[in-house]
């Protein structure tokens, strides 16, 4: 069984034409999210703002990286689903254990006392 590919080096004869614009669009939304990074990380003073704001961008640094590289952008959207579903339970269980956590430590320090 033969297979065509419209960008087949053998099949055409040319060789495929290069996706610069593409890497340095990655590159600069990258470079873009990363040094509003640093701005809040730096000049911002610190608070839960703050940390708020640099754990969002992180977030959304993390997805467009998945989604570049991991080519996740251009799978069908039941595995993206099953990507991102068990991750935002994941993120929940940990807001949930850190609460539970900050509240349990509270309560012992306090019961000791």
């Amino acid at each position: 069984m033969a297979t065509h590919h419209d960008n087949d080096f053998h099949q055409t004869g040319e060789i495929p034409k290069a996706q610069t614009k593409a890497i340095w669009r990655t590159f600069a939304i990258l470079v873009g999210l990363t040094s509003l990074e640093f701005i809040f990380a730096f000049f911002m003073e610190a608070s839960t703002a703050r940390n708020a704001i640099f754990i969002i961008l992180t977030i959304f640094k993390a997805f467009y990286i998945v989604a570049e590289f991991m080519h996740l952008k251009h799978e069908v959207k039941a595995l993206i689903w099953s990507v991102l579903i068990p991750m935002a339970l994941i993120v929940w269980l940990m807001v949930a254990l850190i609460s539970e956590g900050s509240y349990y430590f509270e309560s012992v320090t306090n019961y000791f006392n």
